[in-house]
């Protein structure tokens, strides 16, 4: 028999003690050299790491041999846009910085510093980040809210000649278009054609519709929504963001745009999306309702409307989970072993189709030991892997290596390939 479910209160607890116990946090450092001997400790510190200082003060590319810098990406916030929670401040994010961490080292076997900045303004935070870069091998910028987010990382990525990664960009639009191209598979249409309603025009929302016009989707047929409604050309209230994807159109509502649709994401609020809405939609249309902790229409609902279409949520409790964990982990992993020095669209792209292709294949027994269950195959409720698939940590980073090593150097090709 299944266990049913905790209590609200129960849950809170049993979170709030996987965090206290047995000691607090999620996150310790380890030493990776044994240090038990006098020998061992001359070695690790003085006289014997001159040797090191020495040679990287010659080279700075030699920190890569002698330092963990290859494999250290900071995971680095300013709390301003904390999961669903909101800006709540550095401080109060430090459980998720640290649970990212934790992801990195599962799923890639990366080394991550959690960072907290508390910055009062985007400048503010640049200059903290553009300082302290040389430690790291990449940067993954976590939970800025935008517009801010788009500035920063705009910046760093002028700044700074290591990788800088905003995940909450880039991260989620990548598993989005993954995703997106094989729904749109299954359902018997193609991106170049698809009419797409995106509800949410924050980060999440601008990354993922840049990324899919660069795979092929066509502006024209986007429509961009809002809390004030459709991003339209008439409206005076637009950022330079928004404005890349105001339309010249009479729709000026959400329930206007969705008629006809054959997509709809949602990177917004909960309960922001009818059934009549679904209704109004396409034949076989594709909802991802990613809003979390509660998407912007429930499955039941959105199913109970149509019987047709093919849907995502961000929640794991659904089929199609749109969970980033499939991205970050395994794109930084393929740029540090490229030793890339940056991410590039390119890779991103790689990324996608490496994950959408995987989706197609038979499914190892692994995977599904993992879940439970006793069949799992490409279709309206199997479009993206699962994040506990062993063959994501190779297919992905050598696909995203491959994508960077045309400006990576020599030494990092042979690197990259042996993975």
């Amino acid at each position: 028999m299944s266990q049913a479910p905790l209590t609200k209160n129960a849950a809170k607890k049993k979170a709030l003690d996987y965090h206290r116990l047995p000691k607090p946090g999620k996150l310790s450092v380890e030493s990776s050299k044994p240090c038990s001997t006098q020998a061992d400790l001359s070695l690790a510190y003085t006289p014997g790491v001159a040797q090191p200082v020495l040679e990287i003060a010659k080279n700075p590319a030699r920190a890569y041999d002698y330092t963990n810098k290859g494999n250290l990406v900071a995971v680095i916030t300013d709390g301003t846009a904390i999961l669903g929670l909101g800006n709540r401040g550095p401080l109060a994010a430090k459980p998720v910085m640290e649970g990212k961490a934790v992801l990195f080292k599962q799923f890639a076997g990366i080394d991550v510093y959690d960072i907290e900045v508390n910055a009062k303004t985007p400048q503010d935070f640049i200059r903290v980040v553009e300082a302290i870069a040389p430690t790291f091998g990449g940067i993954n910028l976590e939970d800025i809210a935008a517009p801010h987010c788009f500035e920063i990382e705009a910046a760093l990525k002028k700044k700074l000649d290591i990788p800088v990664f905003h995940d909450d960009q880039h991260g989620t639009a990548t598993i989005i278009c993954a995703g997106l191209i094989n729904a749109l598979h299954v359902q018997g249409k193609t991106l170049e054609t698809a009419r797409i309603v995106c509800l949410g025009a924050g980060a999440a929302g601008i990354a993922s519709l840049n990324l899919l016009v660069a795979m092929g989707a066509q502006k024209r047929n986007i429509l961009l929504v809002d809390s004030k409604g459709v991003v339209h050309k008439g409206r005076t209230d637009l950022n330079s963001f928004k404005k890349a994807y105001a339309r010249q159109t009479r729709l000026h509502t959400l329930d206007e745009a969705m008629v006809g649709a054959d997509v709809f994401v949602g990177v917004s609020g909960a309960n922001l999306v009818s059934p009549a809405m679904v209704k109004s939609m396409a034949d076989k249309p594709v909802v991802f309702a990613l809003a979390n902790p509660n998407p912007e229409i429930a499955p039941e609902k959105a199913k109970a409307a149509r019987s047709d279409l093919v849907m995502a949520t961000g929640r794991s409790d659904y089929p199609n989970q749109v969970n980033n964990v499939l991205g970050f982990p395994f794109i930084f992993r393929g740029a540090l072993d490229a030793r890339a020095k940056e991410i590039t669209q390119a890779m991103l792209i790689a990324a996608v189709n490496a994950l959408a292709e995987l989706a197609r294949e038979p499914v190892p027994a692994s995977v599904l030991k993992a879940y439970k269950l006793k069949k799992l195959k490409f279709g309206p409720d199997y479009i993206l892997p699962k994040p506990f698939d062993p063959r994501l940590a190779q297919r992905v980073p050598q696909a995203v290596a491959k994508a960077a090593l045309k400006k990576a150097p020599k030494a990092a090709v042979k690197k990259a390939k042996s993975r």
